[in-house]
C-alpha cells in the first residue's frame, strides 16, 4: 500500500534520511524501529509530505506522492500521529476531536465516527469538556489518536505512541493499534519499544543513522541474535 523507493530527504542542506526503501503491504502492522535520532520522525514527515524530500519516490495506493502538499495527502487517507501528540490544549476534547474530522466526508460522518472512538476510548467521552491540556499523558495519547481516527483513515502512522507513558497505558495504546489494523487500516508503527512492535507487527524495519541496517518478518527479527542483543537487552 505504501512503497518508499531510495529516498533521500532532510531539513535544509542536511540529509537525515539517505537512500531509505521500505513497502508496508495492506491490512497489516509495519514496525519502524530505531534509536533517538535514528531518523523515524523524518521518515514519517517525509511520506506525510512535513519535510524537503531531495530524491527517491513515495507511492501510495498506486499513485505518486512524493510532490504532493500535506493537505492532500491527508486527502487520500495518509494520516499521522505526530510525536509528542500536538493537541490543541485550550480546546476541549471535543473540540480537538472535531478538528480531526475536517475533511468533507468526515464531517459528514461526524457522529458515527465520534461514537466509534468513543467506543474505543471511553475515558474521551467522560473528559469531552475538559481542556486537552489538563489531560493526563495518557489520555492525552489516547485524544491524539482518536483525533487521527476521525478522518477516518486508510492508513495511519503512529510516531512513538508510547514515549513517557506508564507499562498499564503502553498495554492499553498497544491493544487499540492491533484494533485499529483488525478494522481495516493499515498502519506503520515508529517506536523504540521493540520488544512490544516485535510482537505485534507482521514485518519491520529497523533504522540507524539514516538508512535501514536490518528488515524482515516480525516475528523473525524477535529470535535475530542480533536484534535481541542490541534492541531488546537479551545477552
Amino acid at each position: 500500500m505504501l512503497k518508499v523507493s531510495n529516498l533521500s530527504a532532510g531539513y535544509g542542506r542536511i540529509n537525515v534520511l539517505k537512500d531509505i526503501s521500505l513497502e508496508v503491504p495492506r491490512l497489516t502492522i509495519c514496525g519502524l524501529l530505531g534509536p533517538n535520532g535514528a531518523g523515524k520522525t523524518t521518515l514519517v514527515k517525509a511520506v506525510s509530505g512535513l519535510v524537503l524530500r531531495t530524491s527517491g519516490s513515495i507511492v501510495f495506493d498506486g499513485k505518486s506522492i512524493g510532490h504532493l502538499r500535506a493537505e492532500k495527502i491527508v486527502a487520500l487517507g495518509l494520516i499521522q500521529v505526530a510525536q509528542g501528540r500536538l493537541l490543541f490544549p485550550e480546546l476541549t476534547v471535543e473540540e480537538n476531536l472535531q478538528m480531526g474530522a475536517y475533511l468533507k466526508k468526515s464531517r459528514q460522518e461526524y457522529s458515527l465516527n465520534l461514537k466509534k472512538v468513543q467506543d474505543l476510548f471511553p475515558i474521551l467521552a467522560e473528559r469531552r469538556r475538559q481542556f486537552a491540556g489538563t489531560l493526563s499523558g495518557g489520555e492525552q495519547q489516547m485524544l491524539a489518536i482518536a483525533r487521527a481516527l476521525m478522518s477516518r483513515p486508510r492508513f495511519l502512522m503512529l510516531d512513538e505512541p508510547s514515549l513517557g507513558l506508564g507499562p498499564r497505558i503502553v498495554d492499553e495504546i498497544f491493544s487499540v493499534i492491533k484494533h485499529i489494523k483488525e478494522e481495516k487500516t493499515t498502519v506503520l508503527l515508529a517506536e523504540q519499544n521493540a520488544r512490544k512492535v516485535l510482537a505485534m507487527a507482521q514485518q519491520c524495519y529497523i533504522i540507524e543513522n539514516g538508512r535501514i541496517a536490518i528488515q524482515g518478518v516480525a516475528a523473525h527479527l524477535l529470535e535475530d541474535e542480533q536484534v535481541r542483543r542490541s534492541y531488546l537487552g537479551i545477552h
